[in-house]
C-alpha cells in the first residue's frame, strides 16, 4: 500500500551485488506471501529486470531469483503463465546447468511451480529443455537437490501420457528406481510419486516402470515408519494393477497382496485409500485374482475400513472393493458374505448421513446379484429397503427350490412369514419371486 514494490524496482538494478540479491529476496517474500502481492510484482514490471542478467550474476543472486519466481508462479496458472511469457524459462535452464547445488535446487523448485498448474504449462517447461537437465539433477550427490527434481519431474509427468513419456524418454525411470530404497523419507516419498505419475497413464508406461524391477523393493515401503512413503508406495503398486490382469497378476506374485493387505491394517485415514483401492482392482479383473485377494485374508480389513473410517470417501473405497471380490461367482460372494460385511453395509445404506457416492457402492448389489450364502441373507430380510430386499428375495427364489435344509431353516427362522408380508406389484419381478419361494412350500405352510 506504500508503494514499495515500485520503490524496490531501481535497486534490482543497483550496482552493489548485495543490494541486487537483497532486493530480489525482499519482493520474494511479498510474492510469497499472498496473490494479490505476487500480481503487483509482475504488474510493476519487474520480472523482466530480475532475469535480464541473470547468467552474469554470482549464485546467491541466482538463487534468490529462482525463489522470486517460484514464489510468484506457485499462486495461479496466470502468474505462472506471466513468467512464462517474460522469458525466464530459458534463464532457469541456464541456471539448472549452474555448478551450484543450490542454484540448481532453486531453479528446479521454480520450474516444479510451474509444471504442476497444467498440460500447456508443463509442455513450456519441457519445451524449454529441463527434462535432461532434471533427470541429471537427480544424480547429483545432495539429498535436497534429489528431492526438488524428483518432485518436479513427478509434476511434468502427472497431466498426459504424453508429458510422462517424455521423462521416460530422458531416462528418468531407471535413476527413480534405484532410489526406492534411499534412507531418506522425503526423498523416497517423491520417488515414489513421480513413479505413479509415470505409470499411471498406460500399460506401456506401467510396464516400463515394473521393466525397472522396482518390486518386490517397493514393498518395503509399504512397512516404512514415513506415512507419505507407504500411501506413495501404495498409490505406485494401484496405479500398476489397475490397468491390466497380467500386471495385477504381477503385483500377486510377487507378494504385492499381501503386503497391502498388512498395510492397510497398521494405518488409518487416507493413507489406507490407495491400498483399499488397489485391492479392488486387482479383485476386479478375473475370479482367480479375485481368489488371491480373499486367501490372502483382504476381506477382514476392508469390513475394518468400512466400520472404523470417518470420511465417507474412504468407506465408500472399501465398499467398492468388497463389491470388486464378491462379483465373480457364488463362491466369491459367499467369502464377502461370512465376514458378516451385509449387514454393515446395509446400514450404511440407509443412514441419511452417508453421501450419495457411499450409498451407491454400499447397495450389495454386485455380491448379492451372486451370493447363495442364504444365513448370511436372511438378517437382511428383516430391514432392507424395497430395492435391496427385491435382489435379497431373487437369491432365495433361486435357492430354495433346490434345497430342503435351506427350505426348513427359512420357515424356523420366520423368513417365509416375513416374505408373506412384502407387497409386491402383481405381474412384477418381485411377486414372481415370491411366488418361486410359495410353490416350494405346501399351500397350509404358506397359509
Amino acid at each position: 500500500n506504500s508503494g514499495a514494490v515500485c520503490l524496490l524496482k531501481p535497486l534490482l538494478l543497483d550496482v552493489v551485488p548485495s543490494i541486487r540479491q537483497t532486493t530480489a529476496l525482499a519482493l520474494g517474500r511479498l510474492a510469497d506471501y499472498d496473490m494479490d502481492l505476487a500480481e503487483a510484482v509482475v504488474k510493476a514490471g519487474i520480472l523482466p529486470q530480475l532475469i535480464c542478467a541473470l547468467p552474469e550474476e554470482n549464485r546467491y543472486y541466482k538463487k534468490t531469483a529462482a525463489f522470486v519466481l517460484r514464489a510468484i508462479a506457485k499462486h495461479s496458472p496466470q502468474l505462472a503463465q506471466a513468467i512464462v511469457q517474460c522469458g525466464a524459462l530459458e534463464m532457469l535452464v541456464v541456471c539448472l546447468e549452474d555448478f551450484d547445488p543450490g542454484v540448481k535446487e532453486g531453479a528446479s523448485w521454480a520450474f516444479g511451480y510451474i509444471a504442476r498448474h497444467n498440460p500447456e504449462l508443463s509442455q513450456a517447461v519441457v519445451d524449454a529443455g529441463a527434462v535432461p537437465l532434471l533427470v541429471l539433477c537427480i544424480q547429483e550427490p545432495e539429498i535436497a537437490l534429489k528431492r526438488i527434481a524428483a518432485s518436479t519431474l513427478s509434476d511434468i509427468s502427472k497431466h498426459s501420457p504424453e508429458l510422462a513419456q517424455t521423462v521416460v524418454d530422458a531416462g528418468a525411470i531407471a535413476h527413480l528406481a534405484q532410489m526406492i530404497l534411499n534412507p531418506d523419507a522425503k526423498l523416497k516419498r517423491q520417488v515414489l510419486s513421480a513413479l505413479s505419475q509415470i505409470a499411471k497413464h498406460s500399460v506401456d508406461l506401467a510396464e516400463l516402470v515394473v521393466e525397472a524391477e522396482i518390486f518386490p523393493v517397493v514393498l518395503t515401503c509399504l512397512k516404512d515408519s514415513d506415512e507419505y512413503v507407504k500411501k506413495n508406495g501404495a498409490t505406485l503398486i494401484r496405479e500398476i494393477a489397475k490397468h491390466t490382469p497380467e500386471l495385477s497378476q504381477l503385483v500377486v506374485n510377487s507378494g504385492g497382496v499381501a503386503a497391502v493387505i498388512d498395510c492397510i491394517g497398521s494405518c488409518r485415514g487416507t493413507v489406507r485409500l490407495p491400498g483399499i483401492m488397489t485391492l479392488g482392482y486387482v479383485a476386479a479383473h478375473s475370479e482367480n485374482l479375485s481368489m488371491a485377494v480373499i486367501v490372502s485374508k483382504g476381506i477382514p480389513p476392508l469390513c475394518v475400513c468400512l466400520i472404523e473410517e470417518h470420511e465417507d470417501h474412504i468407506k465408500a473405497a472399501a465398499a467398492w472393493a468388497l463389491g470388486q471380490i464378491g462379483r465373480h461367482t457364488a463362491e466369491h460372494a459367499r467369502h464377502v458374505a461370512v465376514a458378516n460385511v451385509l449387514p454393515t453395509l446395509l446400514d450404511i445404506y440407509v443412514d441419511t448421513r452417508s453421501s450419495e457416492d457411499l450409498k451407491m457402492k454400499a447397495t450389495l448389489k454386485n455380491i448379492l446379484q451372486k451370493c447363495t450364502y442364504l444365513p448370511a441373507l436372511e438378517p437382511l430380510l428383516h430391514e432392507a429397503p424395497p430395492n435391496i430386499m427385491k435382489h435379497v428375495i431373487g437369491q432365495f427364489s433361486k435357492v430354495l427350490p433346490h434345497d430342503s435344509k435351506a427350505r426348513r431353516l427359512f420357515v424356523t427362522t420366520g423368513g417365509l412369514k416375513k416374505v408373506q408380508e412384502i407387497k409386491a406389484e402383481p405381474g412384477s419381478l418381485l411377486q414372481e419371486y415370491i411366488t418361486a419361494i410359495n410353490n416350494c412350500y405346501p399351500e397350509e405352510i404358506v397359509r
